[in-house]
């Protein structure tokens, strides 16, 4: 989820209805419904002949992982420019369609926040706790429901922190409803819709109502090239609204603001794979370029 890019907003818009009963709705829907079809799978039973319980050693339902990145970008924006930390914890069905997992970030580094009480600049360190699901139709199609709870600045900024609250104008939680589908092996379609208005993706009308944009963000990524132990891959991805006039993304209703390559290589370290992507991202609305590293700790 991007961060430095909090809305300001307008004192004498509305304040309209928490999106936390839709947010539950859709986790609950997608872990308990997909996750049923799956759950005889995931462990052998009570062993009839021994009497013990025995486990399957090859299926491990739950994984964390770490990356190390000099900054973090996503969707055509620097979330944050200095050094991050990103680490996740997740569930995987036994047979590898289901996915639910959380995802955070913190940075060693801080930001400049205003404080709308004082005026004055404040630090404040990059924090984010996302959560995410999904769902693999087959090796090609997937749906996937991600909340995005970037809750930087939050209080230096003198707010009060609900982690639970999709308020529209508090800025720093939205959802997003994902579809994905592998037109070949090596290249996917990628389509994400804000849902409901969610962290300022609304337009202010001249009666002071806020109009829901629904953004939609679309990217196709294909790869070009790969060896033994690298691959490159090239993307470019784009904004718009059928809604309104603004997107969440960009400053009109619609836009490209995500062109670049990504290198991928496997380096060995003491026996051990330690894959590393390099990221060249450009994005032709804000005429900025940067270049992401990111390393796979574990």
């Amino acid at each position: 989820m991007k961060n430095n890019f909090i809305p300001s907003f307008d004192k004498n818009c509305k304040t309209e209805t928490s999106f936390k009963t839709v947010l539950i709705t859709l986790n609950i829907v997608m872990f308990f419904i997909f996750n049923m079809t799956t759950a005889q799978d995931t462990v052998k039973a009570h062993d009839t002949i021994s009497n013990k319980i025995s486990v399957d050693d090859e299926y491990t339902p739950f994984s964390i992982g770490a990356h190390l990145k000099n900054m973090h970008t996503w969707h055509g924006f620097v979330v944050h420019p200095g050094a991050v930390i990103a680490t996740s914890l997740e569930y995987n069905s036994k047979n590898k369609k289901f996915t639910f997992g959380f995802w955070g970030g913190a940075s060693f580094s801080t930001t400049d926040v205003k404080n709308i009480n004082t005026g004055e600049n404040e630090s404040a360190y990059y924090k984010e706790v996302s959560i995410y699901t999904k769902y693999r139709f087959s090796d090609k199609f997937f749906i996937e429901v991600v909340t995005h709870n970037n809750f930087t600045g939050v209080e230096e900024r003198g707010d009060e922190l609900h982690y639970w609250s999709y308020d529209k104008t508090q800025g720093y939680n939205f959802v997003d409803l994902n579809f994905g589908y592998n037109v070949t092996p090596n290249t996917l379609l990628y389509l994400a819709t804000i849902i409901g208005g969610g962290s300022g993706d609304y337009e202010v009308q001249a009666d002071g109502e806020l109009k829901d944009s629904w953004t939609h963000y679309f990217e196709v990524k294909s790869k070009v090239w790969q060896n033994k132990d690298s691959n490159l891959s090239l993307f470019a991805g784009g904004a718009w609204s059928f809604i309104t006039d603004k997107t969440f993304y960009t400053e009109g209703a619609g836009n490209v603001i995500n062109v670049g390559a990504t290198f991928n290589k496997q380096f060995s370290v003491l026996k051990h794979n330690v894959p590393v992507d390099v990221t060249l991202m450009w994005n032709p609305e804000q005429e900025r370029t940067v270049i992401q590293l990111d390393v796979t700790l574990f």
